[in-house]
């Protein structure tokens, strides 16, 4: 019998039509700058030249990491999309950058249309709320080299600033506020250390409730898609003086609010102004994790921060919560070396 790309695992028919059920989700998240549709070797996007004076392009690229595993134990594909977009375009906007356009890669172990179209319906919802285009992407069918059932989700953005317009610890003074953005639950961070302290160690069951007295399962909890903080900022970036804004990401507050200091301030964070998310406790009781341990590896309920002259404080915080996000003053700079300092609680470091 002669041997077909279909006997070797790859269904190119499956892809044609994982094409064809994506379309619409595409389109929908389509700008007015966008050339052209869906199926051409690259995506097409006119740069608005007249907006901008010293326009300077800004690009993002990540994962979504072994979140994805608990996407695939639940069987709920259809929000980590959303994380996806969120890792991608709220790195964007620390630079002071509007996301323009994204791209996805998604490589599975088989292509299952109705797999996919979940899969790009949450990274589509992520673009519609980042206000953002997906012009384009990638699927690929990895037989042998991944099982079936396996994948793996990864975006590049990009966006535009003006050359004066960037922000980053040069702006950054003695005195400036730090507002703290929160976010419900891990985002797409931690999930390596979730999983082994809750799942393998545990044997917690995702079906089951989060913690005690959760009417919610512990597989909503760990599926929580990321807050998009990337419109808000962009609204505050146009509403009030920014010095810096710090995604909160792996490494926490620490290894993350310390990129946007002077090597002469510290970050002094009062961790009592915000109450932590009910999972970060639990993963650490079950877990018999340190404090300093989980303030390294997990956001504590602070997803983004603003940093912002004092004077600007209390109109910041306005701006944020008129857009729908939960934000606190959290802390101040102050002379120092470069470090954040976690002061008020448990987490004191």
């Amino acid at each position: 019998m002669a041997e077909t790309y279909a006997s070797a695992g790859v269904d190119i028919a499956a892809g044609e039509e994982a094409v064809r059920r994506i379309t619409e989700k595409v389109r929908s998240t389509l700008r007015p700058e966008v050339i052209g549709d869906i199926g051409g070797f690259g995506g097409l996007f006119s740069f608005a030249q007249h907006r901008y004076r010293r326009p300077v392009l800004v690009s993002s690229t990540d994962g979504v990491g072994t979140k994805a595993l608990v996407a695939k134990a639940v069987g709920r594909f259809d929000t980590i999309g959303v994380d996806l977009v969120a890792m991608c375009v709220d790195d964007l906007v620390c630079q002071g950058a509007e996301p323009l356009f994204f791209l996805d890669y998604i490589a599975v172990g088989h292509l299952d249309p109705d797999h996919i179209a979940d899969l790009v319906e949450g990274v589509a919802e992520g673009c519609r709320q980042a206000g953002c285009a997906l012009v384009g992407g990638e699927m690929a069918e990895h037989p042998g080299a991944m099982e079936p059932g396996d994948f793996d989700l990864v975006g590049f953005a990009v966006g535009v600033v003006e050359r004066d317009r960037i922000i980053g610890a040069e702006r950054v003074s003695r005195g400036d506020v730090l507002i703290g953005l929160e976010s419900p639950g891990l985002r797409s961070n931690g999930y390596s250390l979730a999983r082994r302290v809750l799942l393998d160690n545990a044997g917690r069951s995702l079906d089951g409730p989060a913690f005690d007295g959760a009417h919610h399962s512990l597989g909503d909890e760990l599926l929580t898609p990321s807050v998009i903080y990337a419109p808000a900022i962009m609204e505050l970036l146009h509403n009030v003086e920014v010095s810096a804004v710090a995604h909160i990401t792996g490494g926490g507050l620490p290894g993350n609010l310390n990129r946007v200091l002077p090597d002469d301030l510290d970050a002094v964070v009062d961790t009592t102004t915000w109450e932590t998310p009910r999972i970060f406790g639990e993963i650490q009781r079950v877990g018999g994790i340190e404090a300093a341990e989980m303030a390294k590896v997990f956001n504590l309920g602070v997803g983004m921060v603003a940093v912002v002259p004092s004077d600007e404080a209390y109109r910041a915080l306005d701006v944020l919560r008129a857009r729908g996000v939960r934000a606190n003053r959290i802390g101040v700079v102050d002379k120092g070396d470069g470090r954040v300092r976690l002061t008020g609680g448990e987490f004191d470091a």
